[in-house]
């Protein structure tokens, strides 16, 4: 399909774009991997489009603690970034390779696909796993929200009128901890019928998080037993998987983060 008339702004500077999606229905638009299919089917009718693909807005970088992601770093540049080597962020690269095909990942950014929120999306349960932030900011200042509160339902975020995501701030998990995630894709589209990301600590706690099984990406109360921690969990059906069947999947794919992290956080033990 066609998409519906729409304006097109490309922003000179943060501020600009700022001032340009203060406007009613303006949509940022970085990679466009995420916003340009859903405007072909008009499922999304932006009347303005602001470029803000060639700000100053990618990069990794550690400091304090803690590692910040720009808003338009690319799956790409995730994947292959030397300060997210090692136990503590490494599964956010590992998440970050195998995301889409090798144009989605030189196109897509991080930042587009959190305010996209697309609930079959795979980094978002690693952000949450990890207890992540992201910043954002508006014409009226910048917040801070927790990933946790960001997702509020499917394409749904709290991201108000004129906001933009800036960056994703990712905490060190504790010394001697273990990440991972792990999915079951559709084979065409290569969206998760349902991912896990897991985090495990060196005294055996667990934060485990699950994406593509209902209306958002949202955290598990942690357990052993995979079954029983989506006992209560609703999980969405449809014509490419059952609910009984991605609830068994989900299933599945928890084992085998949990496995996994439980295997990295052994390792990373004196």
């Amino acid at each position: 399909m066609i998409p519906s008339t729409v304006r097109y702004h490309r922003a000179a500077s943060l501020e600009d774009a700022l001032d340009a999606l203060s406007e009613p229905e303006a949509r940022a638009l970085a990679g466009g991997q995420s916003l340009l299919p859903v405007m072909k089917l008009r499922l999304a009718r932006p009347s303005l489009l602001v470029d803000v693909g060639h700000l100053d807005l990618a990069g990794v970088e550690l400091a304090n603690g803690a590692v910040r992601i720009g808003a338009l770093t690319t799956w790409d540049a995730l994947a292959l970034a030397p300060e997210l080597a090692g136990p503590a962020f490494g599964v956010v690269s590992e998440c970050a390779s195998g995301i889409g095909d090798l144009q989605v990942r030189n196109r897509g950014t991080l930042g587009g696909s959190l305010a996209h929120a697309d609930p079959a999306s795979d980094m978002p349960a690693v952000l949450l796993a990890l207890g992540a932030d992201v910043r954002l900011r508006s014409q009226r200042g910048e917040r801070t929200l927790a990933v946790a509160e960001l997702f509020q339902g499917p394409f749904t975020t709290a991201l108000a009128e004129g906001e933009l995501v800036t960056e994703a701030v990712v905490p060190a998990p504790p010394p001697g901890s273990g990440a991972a995630y792990a999915s079951v894709e559709h084979p065409a589209s290569g969206f998760a019928l349902a991912g896990a990301a897991a985090l495990v600590r060196a005294d055996g706690s667990t934060t485990i998080a699950v994406t593509g099984i209902g209306s958002r990406p949202h955290l598990l109360d942690a357990g052993d037993d995979p079954e029983a921690v989506l006992a209560g969990v609703e999980v969405f059906g449809d014509r490419f998987t059952p609910d009984e069947y991605r609830r068994d999947l989900a299933a599945t794919v928890v084992r085998r983060a949990v496995a996994r992290a439980r295997e990295r956080a052994g390792e990373g033990r004196p």
